[in-house]
């Protein structure tokens, strides 16, 4: 267990009431099917490396608000506090994109289009997109701009897709793909976050409609 000097009792709430109201638009648009998915929160500075967050907790129908929706976790992905709550499988993917990326939320969805997208472009590595408009949610402004958005394997033991978000993350895309599983998205703030996660899944969508049309 690890104490952080900045974070506050006020941080954890705040922390806490952003989560739940994302998961409640979410969840209203499907994107949580089954138990899947997972969202966090960072409620603490990153000081020498440490740093705690809020996450979904493993198995809950999060179409639901129960008082066992969420637990704090440290840099390592560890309950920072006392609790029977198991965090998302998928922390340690959290825990290295912050690492990485210094972001203040890191949101996770499954649907139909970014799995698609991440089947079909797995051979490329990527998911090309030029020319869309929605690029500008990602401060990219170039006119006709292209961005290819990473696809990293999914294999079923998480510590070993971590290596693979290390070396395939690109700082100038915020949001990174798992193949047959889904996009995590990120931002500095939760409604930065919200704002990728949303421009993505047009974009994969958008992507999908154009090649059939081909």
């Amino acid at each position: 267990m690890i104490t952080i000097g900045n974070l506050t009792l006020e941080k954890k709430l705040r922390a806490i009431a952003e989560l739940r109201s994302i998961k409640e638009q979410f969840a209203a648009r499907d994107w949580f099917p089954g138990t899947s998915g997972n969202l966090s929160v960072r409620a603490s500075d990153i000081e020498e490396g440490r740093f705690q967050f809020a996450i979904t907790a493993s198995g809950k129908d999060k179409s639901l608000h129960t008082p066992e929706d969420f637990l704090f976790v440290d840099e390592h992905g560890k309950p920072a506090e006392c609790t029977q709550l198991r965090p998302s499988a998928e922390t340690l993917i959290h825990c290295e994109i912050y690492r990485m990326t210094g972001c203040g939320a890191i949101f996770h969805v499954h649907t139909v289009w970014n799995n698609v997208l991440s089947e079909l472009f797995w051979e490329q590595g990527a998911v090309p997109v030029e020319g869309v408009e929605l690029i500008k949610a990602f401060n990219i402004w170039e006119e006709d701009a292209r961005i290819e958005i990473p696809i990293v394997p999914n294999y079923a033991e998480i510590p070993r897709i971590v290596p693979c978000i290390t070396e395939k993350l690109d700082p100038r895309i915020p949001g990174i793909l798992l193949r047959k599983h889904g996009i995590y998205a990120w931002g500095a703030t939760p409604f930065e976050a919200k704002r990728h996660l949303e421009a993505f899944e047009f974009l994969f969508e958008y992507v999908y409609r154009m090649q059939a049309l081909h």
